[in-house]
């Protein structure tokens, strides 16, 4: 990540820890909804469900952080409309 920051290379990453750290733009899926979601799984498991049979399931939430911080050092002037739709923007 500092390799990206000292060649001026923006850079996306999946977790938001990346972004917090320095990266520039984090974009994935919001995992605590994930976790809730597993949870149901869990249970439907030890209730007798076999696991083949249960469907496979995709995200549906994501989150966008970024780091405008990291922007400003980089001299990247990020749109208003993108950190308008942000789920969270560091300064």
């Amino acid at each position: 990540m500092t390799e990206a920051l000292s060649h001026r290379l923006p850079s996306v990453f999946e977790e938001a820890r990346f972004v917090e750290a320095g990266g520039l733009i984090a974009y994935g899926p919001h995992y605590p909804a994930i976790f809730r979601r597993a949870a149901g799984y869990v249970d439907r498991i030890l209730r007798g469900a076999a696991p083949a049979d249960l469907p496979v399931e995709q995200p549906t939430e994501f989150r966008l952080i970024i780091n405008a911080r990291t922007a400003r050092a980089m001299g990247l002037a990020l749109p208003e409309a993108l950190l308008a739709r942000a789920d969270r923007v560091i300064e």
